[in-house]
């Protein structure tokens, strides 16, 4: 499934990568870099794991982790879900910046931490929270695209403001057309998708509330297949 004038953004070029994919931030010079190879690597090494034992534990191969980690390829969302379900992690834990953790959160406009998938861009509103039971996002969606003909379904509640285009929810098998300005609050056990079918990107903002904390709604959003 995603401006206010002060963001710029570089459309990802589409159809290139099959999924959903996170790629180096977007270009910008004022904005902190997001390494997500020296991020797996920090939390690998915080549970004195080796490189060989976390690929047990997710099932992915020893040299995916090496290339990974020594910057060589980006790893696809699903490829991060699997490492985030071994470590036990959230996903946004990946593109954190090294900025101090606490319990406060103050990121400026032009210091979001960004994250390129196949329809879109994410950017990351509470990176640098200790711990986030909500996860707050800026989504730009890319023309005629939407997350996918099954519906998502997690534990919580999911928010959602209209920024800019035009941005349509299916809940329940009930379409909900949101324009800028308009909101949409609903218990996210209901099964839902999301879509822009319009010729213009949409903008929104997006608030995940699961109230299980082994849940990950974000890649359940995100982690793109194409039809």
């Amino acid at each position: 499934m995603p401006q206010s004038p002060a963001v710029t953004l570089s459309r990802p070029r589409r159809n290139r990568v099959r999924g959903a994919r996170l790629a180096n931030q977007v270009p910008d010079a004022n904005t902190p870099e997001v390494n997500v190879g020296r991020r797996l690597r920090e939390l690998r090494l915080e549970r004195n794991l080796s490189i060989r034992s976390l690929a047990e534990l997710s099932g992915l191969n020893v040299n995916t982790f090496s290339l990974i980690e020594n910057g060589k390829t980006s790893p696809s969302i699903s490829t991060l879900q699997q490492i985030a379900a071994a470590l036990e992690v959230p996903i946004t834990a990946f593109f954190e910046t090294d900025r101090p953790k606490n319990s406060v959160a103050h990121i400026t406009t032009h210091n979001r931490p960004r994250a390129a998938f196949a329809h879109g861009v994410l950017e990351d509103l509470g990176a640098g929270l200790t711990n986030r039971a909500v996860e707050p996002f800026v989504v730009t969606l890319e023309p005629n695209t939407s997350s996918g003909p099954q519906p998502i379904v997690h534990t919580g509640f999911e928010f959602v403001f209209c920024l800019q285009g035009q941005l349509t929810y299916l809940i329940d098998a009930v379409a909900y057309v949101l324009e800028p300005g308009d909101s949409l609050l609903f218990e996210s056990h209901l099964p839902h998708r999301w879509q822009n079918v319009k010729a213009q990107p949409a903008q929104a903002i997006l608030v995940l509330y699961p109230t299980d904390s082994r849940d990950r709604p974000t890649e359940r959003h995100f982690a793109v297949k194409e039809p």
